[in-house]
């Protein structure tokens, strides 16, 4: 049995990336939402908004800690396995990591020490802005990340010399086509999986009577948070697929299972792709409504991968799939935020058990579609790791064997199988813990009675409730 490394590392490379991806769609989200808390305590001074912070802080600190792990790991398969990739791409691409690591995860490192262990030896304003310079690093760190994947994507502002790419205009590089769409497109996506994980635990305590007082607030929170982000999701995914359309046609068109040429285009809706026989077998299709949807014109044109010869498709199956299961999970997010705010109207939102467990289940719903979207994007680029110039079988290194690919591969397997699990596992022990568990310090409140948290019991045994139902 031959071992292909070219196959193999692809692999390794989605098993690496596909884990390590999960950390970023959680914790640059949850930066924000601690800057944003930190900052509520800093202007009110309620313990509240501490005991929140404190929480979600130590479960951030678990999983930044596993997302440098698994970060780290990454750079070193473009020497191992992509050696004629890095050798042809450095000169544009390197810089745009290297500003990746000096400014933006520095930037979080050196204030994650002050906002983890901080809270008593500096002032309040102190650890306030540590909150929102880890939070301005995530972000920087998703710029440049994104501009990175996007240059190869949609790459500008080259030249080619001698075989390798050169760069002959800076900001054409950095802004590139796809550039703002795909960060914006990301980021919105990964503060939509922070305010899932959110709303889910926040359920979970409220089922519990646990922490009342704090779910509550947090439920709040991240509906408000959902109720805009969901919706304005959709509008940056449009126009996202209109820049797609445009800059990476057959990407498209193997997204949308367009075998052929149809004028209009009708929507296939579910179908089963044949890449061999260049067919949709079992096509359930909307006729017309694809030209509508995906150019924003009846009479629009969305070539099929026939325009292009054999060796450029990209496999159909996985976009294509990966596409509407991203699409079906926006639909349910979006019925998750209404539905909570109709019930938050009706004063129903904290007693609804369907709604309370539907939250619970919902928890995975943001990281199971950066997934399906991270597949639509990175499967739909092939054959191609800089679209249109550099193919994937002239990337990888010249003695590599698939041996060694599968040693490692089988290694990083282990590795990450045992890591994801006892991370999940501490943190899920936080969580067991609650709000409650985190411990004012001795100046938390200066002045004032400190906030009676909702499920305190008065003398009579009965939970004092305060705020709204």
């Amino acid at each position: 049995m031959t071992l292909d490394p070219v196959f193999l590392s692809r692999l390794q490379w989605a098993w690496v990336i596909a884990w390590h991806i999960l950390l970023p769609a959680f914790t640059v989200g949850l930066a924000s939402y601690i800057a944003v808390l930190e900052g509520f305590y800093f202007f009110t001074k309620r313990d509240i908004w501490f005991r929140i912070s404190g929480f979600w802080t130590k479960i951030f600190a678990v999983s930044f800690g596993m997302g440098v792990v698994s970060g780290i790991i990454m750079p070193f398969q473009f020497g191992t396995n992509w050696s004629r990739f890095t050798d042809a791409t450095a000169d544009v691409l390197s810089p745009m990591m290297a500003y990746e690591g000096l400014m933006a995860f520095f930037l979080e490192a050196s204030f994650l020490g002050v906002l983890l262990f901080g809270r008593k030896l500096v002032p309040r304003w102190a650890h306030f802005f540590a909150a929102v310079m880890v939070a301005f690093g995530t972000l920087l760190s998703s710029f440049w990340i994104l501009a990175t994947n996007s240059w190869m994507q949609t790459p500008a502002g080259y030249k080619i010399v001698n075989g390798r790419f050169e760069p002959a205009h800076w900001l054409a590089i950095i802004f590139n086509p796809s550039f703002p769409y795909r960060l914006a497109h990301n980021v919105t996506g990964f503060y939509i999986t922070t305010a899932f994980v959110v709303l889910g635990i926040s359920a979970y305590l409220l089922r519990r009577n646990k922490s009342a007082e704090e779910a509550r607030v947090m439920m709040r929170m991240a509906l408000d948070l959902l109720i805009v982000l969901v919706p304005l999701q959709m509008v940056f995914g449009d126009m996202h697929g209109l820049n797609t359309l445009h800059y990476q046609p057959a990407k498209l068109a193997a997204i949308e299972g367009r075998y052929d040429t149809v004028k209009p285009t009708p929507l296939t809706l579910f179908g089963i792709p044949d890449d061999k026989n260049a067919t949709m077998h079992d096509a359930i299709e909307i006729p017309d409504l694809g030209s509508l949807i995906l150019t924003h014109s009846w009479n629009g044109v969305v070539k099929g991968l026939k325009s292009w010869p054999r060796d450029e498709w990209p496999p159909v199956g996985p976009p294509f799939f990966a596409f509407r299961i991203m699409v079906g999970l926006a639909f349910i997010m979006l019925f998750m935020a209404v539905a909570g705010q109709v019930l938050r109207l009706r004063g129903r939102l904290y007693r609804s058990v369907w709604f309370l467990r539907l939250c619970q289940i919902t928890i995975p719903i943001g990281f199971i579609a950066v997934i399906a979207g991270w597949v639509t994007t990175e499967v739909g680029r092939q054959p191609w790791t800089v679209y249109g110039l550099l193919r994937t079988s002239n990337s990888v290194s010249p003695s590599l064997t698939g041996t060694d690919v599968a040693i490692s591969l089988a290694l990083y397997m282990v590795v990450y199988l045992i890591m994801y699990p006892t991370g999940i596992a501490f943190m899920a022990s936080l969580i067991r813990r609650g709000p409650h568990d985190v411990d004012l310090h001795t100046d938390a409140i200066e002045g004032g009675q400190r906030d009676l948290p909702f499920g305190s019991i008065d003398g009579q045994g009965a939970p004092i409730r305060t705020g709204e139902d």
